[in-house]
C-alpha cells in the first residue's frame, strides 16, 4: 500500500513528450473531485509555460490553469502514486509491479489551437468523470 493510498487516492497523469493532455486530465479531476483524490501530471521535462490553446479552451468550461506548470517525470512521482494514467506514452513510463496502470490514446494538442484542443478537451472530462465514480466513489 503506497502512502498516499491511507488518506486518499493519488493520481498521476503522464503524457511525456507533450504535456497539454495531462495538465487537462488533472485540472478536470481536481476540478470535479475536489480534496477527495490527490491530483498530479508531468512531462518529459519541465515547461516554461503551459500551451496558450490549452490554457484557452479550458478557461470556456471554468477552469484556469495559466498558472500551472507540468512536472518533470520521476520514478519517485510513479512510486507515490496509487493510479497512473499514461497518455499516449506507456513504453516510456516506468513500470513498477502491482501499481494500476491505465493508458488513454488521445490526440495531442501541442502546437493546435483551441479549435483543435476542444474536442480533446471534452473527451478527456468525459473520462476524467468516470475516473472520479471509479477512484472515489465518495
Amino acid at each position: 500500500m503506497s502512502p498516499s493510498a491511507a488518506s486518499r487516492p493519488s493520481v498521476l497523469f503522464v503524457c511525456v513528450h507533450n504535456a497539454g493532455r495531462s495538465q487537462m486530465a488533472a485540472a478536470f479531476l481536481t476540478h470535479l473531485a475536489g480534496d477527495r483524490i490527490e491530483v498530479r501530471s508531468a512531462g518529459s521535462a519541465p515547461a516554461d509555460a503551459v500551451n496558450p490553446a490549452v490554457v484557452e479552451a479550458m478557461k470556456e468550461v471554468g477552469i484556469d490553469i495559466s498558472a500551472e506548470t507540468p512536472k518533470i517525470l520521476t520514478v519517485e512521482a510513479v512510486q507515490a502514486s496509487d493510479v497512473v494514467i499514461t497518455m499516449g506514452c506507456g513504453d516510456t513510463c516506468p513500470v513498477f509491479p502491482g501499481k494500476r496502470y491505465l493508458d488513454w490514446q488521445l490526440d495531442d494538442p501541442a502546437g493546435q489551437g483551441v479549435d483543435a484542443v476542444r474536442p480533446i478537451r471534452d473527451a478527456i472530462e468525459t473520462r476524467v468523470r468516470a475516473l472520479v465514480v471509479e477512484v472515489a466513489p465518495s
